[in-house]
């Protein structure tokens, strides 16, 4: 029998809520039991976390394994919990010391091949982090420039699984190759982007001025002047 935790955090509205992220594995039919009210998109991470780790070179474990999400009575959404979950099972499997993982806060959605893709709401969660007295957060490389405007924490950015496994188990560290291709979107930010609005261009670029004209909240659909 293995059991490890690690930390995450639960966006209800703009307020964050650290999560306990436990995993328990124990002798049996191998199965997968996820539970603490996660959504459609959480419960899904079953199998974006298996696949993330066997494709980083880890072995998934062969028994019974359940997944709680801690404290069960509030309700959590989204793919940003993929990081801990990954974390807190290869902690159970004995691949990752549990001590090293016990007190670190992850957030980030797995990629099937391991990667580490941004998620929304990455500053209010490692603000309540911080205020729930948190001081290591490891988050996408993408977003760990936000995640740094926080005082007091230290921010640990990763590409992949496979590089974050090495650092917590002091290994070489891969040198994964950053995901560019001029002229098309970046895949890592699908999802991130304001629609209607150009690669790379926010919600004031959309709404920028057009032909000497303003805009104001007349022009959004549902606002009168």
């Amino acid at each position: 029998m293995g059991f490890a935790r690690a930390c995450s955090v639960a966006l209800v509205g703009v307020e964050g809520v650290v999560v306990e992220v436990q995993a328990d594995l124990e002798p049996g039919v191998a199965a997968f039991t996820l539970v603490g009210l996660p959504d459609k998109s959480l419960v899904e991470s079953r199998d974006r976390v298996r696949a993330a780790v066997v494709n980083s070179g880890g072995e998934w474990p062969q028994k019974k394994l359940t997944v709680g999400l801690s404290p069960a009575s509030v309700p959590k959404s989204g793919s940003g919990f993929d990081l801990a979950v990954a974390c807190a099972v290869l902690g159970a499997a004995e691949r990752l010391d549990p001590r090293t993982i016990a007190d670190l806060v992850l957030i980030g959605e797995l990629g099937l091949d391991g990667r580490v893709r941004p998620v929304r709401g990455v500053l209010p969660a490692v603000l309540a982090a911080a205020e729930a007295g948190y001081r290591q957060v490891v988050v996408p490389e993408r977003t760990a420039g936000e995640a740094s405007l926080v005082p007091g924490v230290s921010v640990l950015g990763v590409r992949t699984l496979r590089q974050l496994i090495a650092i917590l188990t002091d290994e070489p560290v891969p040198d994964e190759p950053a995901e560019t291709g001029e002229g098309r979107p970046d895949p890592l930010l699908a999802g991130l982007m304001v629609p209607g609005a150009g690669v790379g261009t926010g919600l004031a670029a959309g709404l920028g001025e057009r032909d000497g004209h303003r805009p104001d909240l007349a022009d959004v659909a549902g606002q009168t002047a």
